[in-house]
């Protein structure tokens, strides 16, 4: 790493680790692009091939961070998907635009989506090309990563099983130089939400006590069932920042439930995108992104 991206990187781990602000998912995948292309209003005869369909949610994701309330002022950070790291806006490569013009940490979603329940939980299926994909991302400027696994019940075993794996593969993370978000995504439709969430913090601390020392970790948490549940995990200084997932959510709710949460800031996807559509005026747009960023903002802000 030479000098000029040593002094990138400690800026951008200041940035997360001290300002006010959320983190804006902007990570859908193949799965998951058809339903946000819907949501914004283009439907699945706008486009015929996987090409042209990754082309508009591009288009879409483009249009978010050009807009001039999506700045560093109160989005602190960006997650792309893949495909919107190997793009382009304005001629720059997506990162640098975040990073230089927008004032934004950009992040990178490395998980190759979820296995099978198995155990009431998901975990993540193998990552082929792990080790190349982080090595595109270091070259392109990227701060950190993203991985998802699913909590669908409150069993021990499985919730062992799935921290472990956010673990071992953050480890491989951070030995590229990256900043790993842990998401052991607990399921809010269960039943025994509260009990997996009590079972998910015990497994997590657990596992901040094996860790190397020195090194931190990031956290992507559904926002839990008992207030504050998650504060020990804010104030320990081997997890950088503890942020939420909207996880199924309206928009107002997750940030009712956000803002009761001290220190736990927002990494919203479809709470984020809520009311914006492709047949809106870019006035239309920008006023509406703007007051999303707001309440988003103003739910995440430091007590």
């Amino acid at each position: 790493m030479n000098e000029g991206h040593r002094m990138m990187n400690a800026a951008m781990a200041q940035q997360m680790t001290e300002k006010d602000g959320f983190i804006a998912a902007l990570d859908q995948s193949g799965g998951s692009t058809p339903k946000a292309l819907k949501l914004y209003g283009v439907d699945e005869d706008a486009y015929s091939n996987d090409a042209e369909m990754f082309a508009l949610i591009h288009a879409m994701r483009a249009r978010i961070i050009k807009s001039p309330a999506f700045t560093g002022d109160k989005v602190i950070g960006a997650i792309l998907f893949a495909r919107t790291m190997d793009g382009e806006i304005d001629g720059l490569p997506t990162a640098d635009y975040l990073w230089d013009k927008r004032g934004i940490v950009p992040f990178l979603k490395v998980d190759q989506g979820l296995a099978a329940d198995e155990s009431g939980v998901q975990l993540m299926k193998p990552m082929d090309g792990l080790d190349a994909l982080l090595e595109r991302a270091v070259a392109k400027n990227i701060f950190g990563t993203k991985m998802r696994s699913v909590i669908n019940a409150a069993d021990k075993d499985g919730i062992e099983a799935v921290v472990a794996q956010q673990f071992k593969i953050g480890k491989q993370i951070l030995d590229h130089g990256l900043m790993p978000i842990l998401e052991p995504e607990v399921n809010i439709k269960i039943a025994d939400k509260a009990q997996a969430e009590e079972l998910l913090l015990a497994t997590i601390k657990r596992h901040l006590d094996s860790a190397p020392a020195g090194q931190r970790v990031m956290l992507k948490l559904s926002l839990p069932t008992v207030t504050n549940l998650y504060k020990p995990l804010v104030d320990d200084p081997r997890v950088m920042r503890v942020v939420a997932l909207s996880g199924g959510y309206s928009r107002d709710e997750a940030n009712r439930l956000l803002s009761a949460n001290d220190g736990v800031i927002a990494s919203f996807s479809r709470a984020l995108t809520e009311g914006l559509s492709a047949g809106q005026t870019d006035a239309e747009f920008d006023a509406a992104l703007a007051a999303t960023i707001d309440s988003i903002y103003e739910a995440s802000r430091k007590a």
